[in-house]
């Protein structure tokens, strides 16, 4: 007599019971676990929405005219600026505000100019707009 055996099918991984257990510990990390403590109740952070904008101290100003000033007084060009900050700072840092109407190519000629002075890194200070 032949006895004919029926062909197995190869096993299904179970990966769909893997995802769920994966998605319900997600939630439960979620839900039970916090990445930074809460302030507390008696802390209350400080409003900055009326304070008056006002230049860093050791600032290049930049007006949309392209007239620099530095603390106050109109300089003639860039190398005026490093004569006279260098007295008092190292130019490792130079921040430059720029009027928000200045054409891009003077704070590029500005900033490259600081670099040839020997400015090693400048920062370009603009407002920030939070919520």
């Amino acid at each position: 007599m032949i006895r004919l055996t029926p062909k197995t099918k190869p096993g299904r991984e179970p990966t769909i019971a893997l995802i769920n257990v994966v998605f319900l510990m997600l939630v439960f990390f979620m839900i039970a676990g916090t990445l930074a403590p809460p302030l507390g109740q008696s802390v209350q952070l400080v409003r900055t929405a009326d304070l008056e904008g006002r230049e860093p101290p050791d600032a290049l100003v930049i007006r949309a005219d392209g007239v620099l000033e530095y603390r106050g007084a109109e300089l003639t060009d860039v190398a005026a600026y490093v004569e006279r900050a260098s007295i008092d700072l190292p130019l490792d840092a130079v921040r430059l505000v720029p009027d928000r109407a200045l054409p891009a190519v003077r704070l590029k000629q500005v900033s490259d100019a600081l670099r040839v002075l020997g400015a090693n890194r400048v920062f370009v200070v603009t407002e920030r707009g939070l919520p």
